[in-house]
């Protein structure tokens, strides 16, 4: 094993903690081997206990190196078996209290209504009379066509956007199909489409979402299915214009190739977005599944989205639905509607939208202060381009803030350099401070 203090050129938390990361990534430390304690370290390096037990703590909190008491400190081995390897890669660990955890992807808790006045409003209706009801409470389908993007067939509700992406999915693809991704993209997509047994066709994007011409020679493969995100993408924080819209459902329109493939439209946090709905549907309404799920807006646990497109295709989707949980409860889809239509409730997600515009705008403009000039994101996540992705990530944690490493969000591992993804909406405050921070980990 090569000597650890050796590798170290500044002894410092984060040139430490970056050294033994890289030590990691090189292979030179395998999972399981050893590391020297916190005091032999420091002794070797001339720095006190306490610099080395910093920087320990900043490999800890990025799940490269785990402590067992006095056993001594290792690097970490593969972990929670349960969760698919992006997203285990994005979710693990949670080892160490970060100042400010920027990594999750998930809004702020403050800015979410409160659904205790929605679920006592709701319960004395909340039954089923028998198992084939109509899986979608009338009054709730109703308000979603009324704010529906383009009049779309049939409209039913699931247990969340990934549900909806998942169960079109199992109704379009067969193993060895090629399915169209944008790239950078959601990592949980990557790995249902692994567990499909199916070839990704990366394309790329830019400040208006999927690029036409990469879209016009991923087609030439016949895809069976494209997915995509058409607001506030995560992690690129880009959202397709409608003229992008008009130009990408005319292309595949028009390509031969393509006469088959279904377009999947994950609109997971468009009641946050500050773009105008968007949707290809509005110009292939027969080929367009879009799924609008309102976790962002209005709560994770509430795991309930809308998905609407083709009549036949989301009736198969209803009647598989029914072999398994059946629907989507009823209680909850009151809840919805409740929070959709209650004057508070819409008062305070206009709120919230503002808010994390407002957020980005403070964060972009502190971050061009530093010299990180880019367009202002939509939606509560940015896409922070840096030099060295483990080091920037290391040497965030060494200052007391977590963000998510860019590996898992990439469809093409050749392509788009290093960045981090950082959940910009929950920058409440000490805004210039942190991008301070941000902007130095892009140059580490």
């Amino acid at each position: 094993m090569k000597s650890v203090a050796l590798a170290v050129e500044e002894a410092t938390p984060s040139g430490i903690a970056g050294a033994i990361a890289r030590l990691i990534n090189s292979g030179d430390l395998a999972p399981g081997d050893r590391l020297p304690t916190v005091r032999d370290l420091a002794t070797d390096l001339g720095v006190s206990p306490a610099t080395v037990s910093h920087a320990w703590q900043a490999l800890a909190g990025v799940g490269l190196i785990v402590s067992r008491g006095r056993s001594g400190t290792f690097v970490r081995a593969e972990r929670t078996a349960w969760l698919p390897p992006r997203s285990r890669d994005l979710a693990e660990p949670q080892t160490t209290v970060a100042r400010l955890d920027l990594s999750t992807g998930t809004p702020d808790p403050l800015l979410l209504p409160d659904i205790g006045p929605a679920l006592s409003r709701v319960s004395p209706r909340a039954g089923t009379a028998n198992y084939y009801d109509v899986p979608v409470l009338p009054e709730l389908e109703r308000v979603l066509r009324d704010s529906w993007g383009y009049p779309v067939q049939s409209i039913t509700v699931v247990d969340g956007a990934m549900d909806a992406i998942s169960r079109t999915l199992d109704l379009v693809l067969r193993f060895g199909d090629r399915v169209v991704v944008e790239n950078p993209g959601f990592p949980a997509i990557f790995d249902l489409l692994e567990h499909y047994g199916v070839e990704r066709l990366p394309v790329q994007l830019d400040e208006h979402g999927i690029v036409p011409a990469s879209l016009a020679e991923a087609l030439k493969r016949s895809p069976a299915a494209i997915v995509l995100q058409p607001r506030t993408h995560n992690p690129a924080g880009v959202s397709m214009t409608p003229d992008r819209a008009r130009e990408l459902a005319t292309i595949i329109r028009s390509t031969r190739t393509a006469e088959a493939t279904v377009v999947i439209e994950d609109d997971h946090s468009g009641e946050i977005s500050a773009s105008t709905d968007v949707s290809l549907g509005r110009f292939l309404p027969d080929r367009v599944v879009h799924v609008r799920s309102f976790s962002k807006s209005h709560g994770p646990d509430l795991r309930i989205a809308a998905v609407g497109g083709p009549r036949e295709l989301i009736d198969r989707l209803v009647a598989r639905r029914i072999l398994g949980p059946g629907w989507t409860s009823r209680m909850l889809q009151s809840v919805l509607f409740d929070l959709l239509t209650d004057p508070t409730t819409i008062a305070g997600l206009d709120l919230a939208r503002e808010t994390y515009r407002a957020r980005q705008v403070a964060l972009n403009t502190a971050l061009a202060g530093h010299g990180v000039v880019m367009p202002v994101p939509d939606g509560i996540n940015l896409r922070l381009a840096v030099d060295d992705e483990r080091n920037a990530v290391v040497q965030l944690a060494a200052a007391g803030i977590r963000v998510a490493a860019g590996a898992p969000f990439v469809a093409a591992p050749s392509t788009g350099g290093d960045f981090v993804r950082v959940t910009a909406g929950l920058v409440r405050d000490d805004v210039d401070s942190v991008a301070s921070l941000l902007a130095a980990a892009a140059r580490a």
